[in-house]
């Protein structure tokens, strides 16, 4: 199934985003993590890079694989260029083509100062047009509410969003933000600029201090007032902010409901206590 029907066919659309597991840890656990996530029924999985970063890493694939075979969910890989050729690019193609893997996030990937870069590809509109050619899969992008970390301003960010889109992105998942307003301006100012495809909230529900002060670090989101008045109350207290984490992302996605959002992606971070909590929160309003 192209993830794009699933626009057509709900209000709201649900995902989850799971991650491999690190190079030290059993691949088994991220089953364990499946044999949990499944129950909340989401309309679709994604699945980041692989832990490795490289062609060489099938990780990747294998989850996505068995999401779509064993678990009876749509899969959506995430594939990174730009530390990889058009050669290597093509392998993983054709191995999630074999596996039926139809779904990809495509993304440029972090650039890595002790990694260099392949330089066959520089920019995600590259490998969308790249994934374009070949006909076989249907093709997912990022997005990015407060502006690209690296990009000059939001406006110039969004001019890059739009090639990506024009290249062959039929669908986007924003990175994660923790103020709703800020959201709302970015999809006015993407829908004057002519972005139409369907756009998700990603959301990711803070547990602790480390997990947020790394992520503002990756990912340069702002932090409201309300947020950080809540973190400093809890921090002390892990199962408090754990409590309060959950309590506001929940807050978070009953307001972008009831606003029209398209859909809600939910950064699980291999949690699924957590995950389960926020579905089951937001379970009667989804599509209500």
């Amino acid at each position: 199934m192209e993830i794009a029907s699933l626009f057509q066919k709900k209000k709201v659309v649900f995902s989850l985003e799971i991650f491999p597991p690190k190079k030290t840890s059993s691949i088994d656990t991220i089953y364990k993590t499946l044999d949990d996530l499944k129950e909340l029924q989401p309309d679709f999985i994604s699945v980041t890079y692989g832990a490795g970063g490289n062609a060489a890493d099938n990780s990747t694939c294998d989850i996505a694989s068995t999401i779509l075979n064993t678990y009876g969910i749509v899969p959506l890989a995430h594939l990174t260029c730009v530390n990889n050729t058009k050669e290597e690019i093509g392998l993983i193609l054709d191995r999630l083509k074999e596996n039926g893997v139809k779904n990809i996030l495509a993304l440029r990937g972090d650039i890595n100062p002790d990694i260099p870069a392949k330089k066959e590809f520089s920019y995600a509109s590259e490998l969308v047009q790249y994934i374009k050619n070949r006909g076989e899969f249907y093709i997912s992008g990022a997005c990015y509410p407060e502006g690209h970390v690296e990009a000059e301003n939001i406006e110039k960010d969004i001019e890059n969003l739009k090639i990506k889109v024009d290249a062959g992105v039929g669908h986007l998942i924003s990175q994660l933000f923790f103020d709703n307003d800020l959201f709302y301006n970015f999809l006015e100012k993407v829908r004057k600029a002519g972005v139409k495809v369907p756009i998700q909230a990603g959301i990711m529900p803070v547990i602790n201090k480390a997990q947020i002060e790394r992520m503002v670090t990756l990912c340069g989101a702002s932090l409201p007032s309300k947020f950080t008045k809540m973190m400093q109350r809890f921090e002390h207290s892990p199962e408090a902010i754990r409590e309060a984490g959950i309590a506001y992302a929940v807050d978070q996605i009953v307001d972008l409901i009831s606003q029209g959002v398209d859909g809600i992606h939910l950064y699980t971070m291999n949690n699924p206590y957590v995950a389960r909590r926020i579905s089951e929160s937001i379970k009667g309003i989804i599509n209500a």
